[in-house]
This record gives structure tokens, C-alpha cells and sequence, in this order.
């Protein structure tokens, strides 16, 4: 469950729900040249049908405008499986060269019985504690 709280990232694709929380993590990061954050990230299905994360996308933007693409399948080694109602957390993290970047995705998702969609996962901002918050 997302912290009693804390701020979040969501968004809602044909009855997915994604939200995401970021932190970041000062014991892993190296200033001036590594900065560190961790996202946990709560999958909800709210529809009547079952979903499988397939694999993801991930579209990641530094401070200085670089962009990397990162896809593989399913997230942290799992293709978890929701069934209606049923909710699935994962934490996973992301190492940038500079103090501020932004993450936003798809999630590829197999319906049972039905079409495969693209969820989106919401844009968020990584930023510093402290710092105002932008998407870059």
C-alpha cells in the first residue's frame, strides 16, 4: 500500500491503476555525479478482468535533456498476474548523472480471454529533497 500520506504519481488505463511514489536515496547516490532515487510503484486492477504485466517501458530524462529508453519484461524478475480487485507492489530504482530527471512508461498488460493494452505509468519527477518540483 502507498504510505498514509505520502504524495503520488497515478494514472488509470482501461481499468489499471498505477501510482507511484519516489524517494530519494542519499546512501546510494555520489554527488556531484550519481544521484539516486527509489520508486515504489502500486498496480491496482480495478476492472472485471484478470490482468498479467507483460513487460515495461520506461522513458527516463535526465537534467541536461539525455533520454534513455529501457524495456524488458515484466518488473524486478516478475510477470505478476492481478485478478479483479487484487492489488501488486513492487520497488525498483533509478541512478542519474545529474540532481533532477523524470521517468514515465507503459506497462504492456494481457487481458484473460481479451486484447492486450499499453497502461501508462504516470510522469514523475525526480528532484532532490528540498527542491522544487518539476517535470523536466
Amino acid at each position: 500500500m502507498i504510505p498514509e500520506g505520502a504524495p503520488f504519481y497515478s494514472a488509470e488505463t482501461n481499468g489499471l491503476v498505477v501510482r507511484v511514489v519516489v524517494s530519494y536515496v542519499p546512501q546510494q547516490s555520489d554527488p556531484p555525479s550519481r544521484f539516486v532515487w527509489a520508486y515504489m510503484v502500486e498496480l491496482e486492477n480495478t476492472s472485471s478482468s484478470t490482468l498479467q504485466l507483460v513487460s515495461r517501458r520506461w522513458i527516463i530524462t535526465d537534467a541536461h535533456g539525455r533520454v534513455e529508453e529501457v524495456e524488458g519484461p515484466g518488473v524486478v524478475g516478475e510477470q505478476p498476474v492481478l485478478a479483479p480487485g487484487e492489488t501488486y507492489q513492487y520497488t525498483s530504482g533509478c541512478p542519474l548523472p545529474t540532481p533532477s530527471g523524470s521517468m514515465v512508461g507503459t506497462y504492456r498488460m494481457a487481458v484473460e480471454g481479451g486484447e492486450a493494452f499499453e497502461a501508462a505509468i504516470p510522469p514523475f519527477s525526480l528532484d532532490l529533497p528540498g527542491s522544487r518540483k518539476t517535470l523536466n
